[in-house]
């Protein structure tokens, strides 16, 4: 069987830069060699792109991939038909490109922009199009279409940054008349719960508020929900599958950035710790989710259940969930009965199948 050309892109100008490397490092190491040609293109911080020309996947959480010296300069061109261009001297080499697998978190990858680039290019690739990209990627328009399915979900309230700056004691005001404290407190456009905090007062709200737009313009405050946090992960393009339950006991005030990726205080359970009933019942609301956004490929679909009635309801959607060692969505479709190695082939599968308008 002939070998597909994978770009892996991986880094991105993000907040979530270094979870990229992490999660790239895990891709690269389980894509089967005797399937794929491999071409590594990491994207700094900065925005330069790089085909890294090293074979040791292990430089890329330590940074040092930078500075292989068989690096060189590459972009993916617009242009249909070019591929993934890389630059050696006053000398242009093309590698024509089957399927990129964009490996990227957060801004400048998960939003669409990425996605937009490769639809452009006329290039397959894992996750989803552009339009999903982008609604799933901004929590208030994610909030809006999932309102749609019937899926309950914490009430919310949207505060611009026009209206802390300009009128910050009524936006405050606004929140207390909706809200008992606690709430939390989430820039529209980040991931990996970048920027989200958790207020317990008016003052905490207010210094929540600044901190969260630091990150974006147009900031959420919800309702504290008093459950488990519980998520699923979501395969497919037509007809989507959802994995068995996976539940997340952060061992802290919530589960944040740094809970997630800087410390080992959480705990992972899967299945969750919850009713084959209520799983149940996540696992669909998951997919309704999923299909309403106009998803493909995958995505980890997050939930709280009630600790005592086991209420169900949806958090947020991440359309390019972590694939590191630790990471939830691997881990639940390794769960499910399909090892890590089997998902990738699958998630570049249903990449070539997609090919929306390509």
């Amino acid at each position: 069987m002939k070998k597909l050309n994978v770009c892996v892109l991986f880094g991105g100008v993000s907040p979530e830069h270094e979870v990229s490397l992490r999660s790239a490092e895990s891709v690269l190491n389980h894509l089967d060699p005797e399937k794929y040609n491999l071409y590594p293109v990491g994207i700094t911080k900065e925005g330069n792109w790089i085909l890294y020309g090293g074979k040791d996947f292990a430089e890329l959480p330590t940074g040092s991939w930078r500075d292989h010296p068989a690096n060189r300069t590459a972009a993916i061109s617009p242009i249909r038909g070019q591929g993934l261009l890389s630059f050696e001297g006053d000398n242009v080499v093309r590698e024509r490109i089957d399927v990129v697998f964009p490996v990227l978190h957060g801004e400048n990858g998960e939003d669409g922009s990425v996605q937009g680039l490769l639809q452009l290019a006329g290039i397959p690739y894992v996750g989803c199009h552009v339009a999903a990209s982008a609604a799933c990627m901004d929590k208030c328009l994610t909030k809006l279409i999932a309102g749609m399915t019937g899926v309950r979900q914490a009430d919310w309230e949207l505060v611009t940054r026009e209206q802390l700056l300009s009128r910050p004691e009524a936006a405050l005001d606004r929140v207390e008349a909706r809200f008992s404290y606690p709430v939390f407190v989430k820039p529209a456009g980040t991931g990996s719960s970048v920027g989200v905090s958790k207020a317990r007062g008016r003052e905490a709200l207010l210094a929540a508020l600044e901190n969260a737009m630091r990150f974006d313009r147009k900031v959420l405050v919800e309702e504290f929900i008093h459950g488990r946090e519980v998520e699923v992960a979501v395969l497919g393009n037509d007809t989507p599958a959802a994995s068995v339950c996976g539940e997340i006991d952060a061992g802290a005030e919530f589960y944040d950035y740094e809970t997630k990726y800087l410390t080992d205080t959480s705990t992972l359970y899967i299945p969750a710790r919850i009713s084959p009933q209520a799983a149940e019942e996540v696992r669909q609301a998951a997919v309704r989710v999923y299909q309403a956004m106009g998803c493909s490929g995958l995505s980890r679909v997050d939930f709280f259940v009630g600790f005592e009635d086991e209420k169900v309801v949806f958090n947020e959607i991440n359309t390019m969930p972590g694939f590191t060692s630790i990471s939830m969505y691997p881990k639940l479709f390794e769960a499910s009965g399909i090892p890590y190695g089997e998902l990738l082939d699958r998630l570049i599968s249903l990449a070539m199948e997609a090919r929306y308008g390509l």
